[in-house]
């Protein structure tokens, strides 16, 4: 976490020091309690929101899982599951893998590919046949046994950042993360500290680190253009999971909600080492 510690560093030199409050384990958030969806809200393009087509998410073996058994073909038919609430400031955990075969008609660029939206928008304002949420993808990619393919990359849709100190204005970008190969479990974590630093973390080490989300640019479609405010700071939002036509697993879905310190530098300086000392 080179820039995470970059930071803690930064509130050391301006004289805050690393004093309490000392983090729990029930500070942290489960999102997904391990038994059902509750609190999870589904949107499937060319479905209206809660209409869980294909019961594509369910729970199997006590893990959220992405399914395909129930469609005849994909047919473009990308799917997100929401959390309730929006959030600010956060660590977010997720643990995945991708299994079996992507289903008939699935595009060729989504094979073991699926990701967890951040700053998203609310679910309530997705077009009847909106593609994406406008939100910033990290997106998780699978080996496929033949080709270097990064994980905990970015794209965008409907949204840009800064990126080395200049708008990035592309879709999406690598990671510097290795390949995670076959069904292994993955952990991916996501540093999310408002509209001014985002991070992607992979085995302890910051592999993306972005600046400004914001509204803009294009890869959304159907969306309705009072919600596509471009240059619109993304200050908060909505945390989604995709379907994007291979099945996926999830086990773990945490967030330590870092908004109350935000205001509290010394505070926000403990929390982050602590949060980085974790194993």
């Amino acid at each position: 976490m080179r820039q995470l510690l970059l930071l803690t560093a930064f509130l050391f030199s301006a004289g805050f020091s690393l004093a309490q409050p000392k983090i729990k384990p029930k500070d942290w958030i489960q999102l997904f309690n391990g038994k059902d969806l509750t609190d999870w809200r589904v949107k499937i393009t060319g479905h209206p929101l809660n209409d869980n087509y294909g019961n594509t998410f369910r729970i199997v073996n006590g893990n959220m899982t992405v399914n395909y058994d129930q469609y005849a073909a994909f047919d473009e038919q990308y799917g997100h599951i929401f959390y309730k609430k929006p959030f600010s400031a956060y660590l977010l955990v997720v643990e995945y893998r991708f299994v079996g075969q992507q289903v008939k008609g699935g595009p060729g660029w989504a094979i073991r590919n699926s990701g967890a939206m951040l700053h998203s928008q609310d679910p309530k304002t997705m077009g009847l046949k909106q593609d994406f949420p406008i939100s910033l993808e990290t997106q998780f990619l699978g080996g496929d046994g033949q080709h270097e393919r990064h994980t905990a990359n970015l794209c965008t849709p409907g949204t840009n950042v800064v990126l080395d100190g200049k708008l990035f204005t592309p879709h999406c970008i690598d990671s510097k993360s290795k390949t995670y190969a076959g069904e292994q479990w993955v952990r991916a974590e996501m540093l999310v500290l408002g509209d001014s630093l985002v991070q992607h973390i992979m085995d302890g080490d910051t592999v993306l680190s972005y600046t400004k989300p914001q509204i803009g640019g294009g890869n959304v479609s159907n969306f309705d253009p009072a919600v596509k405010k471009d240059g619109q700071p993304l200050k908060e939002g909505y945390i989604s999971l995709q379907s994007e036509s291979h099945p996926v697993e999830f086990r773990k879905v945490s967030l330590f909600n870092l908004a109350p310190y935000m205001n509290k530098p010394k505070q926000l300086a403990a929390v982050l080492q602590q949060l980085k000392a974790r194993k």
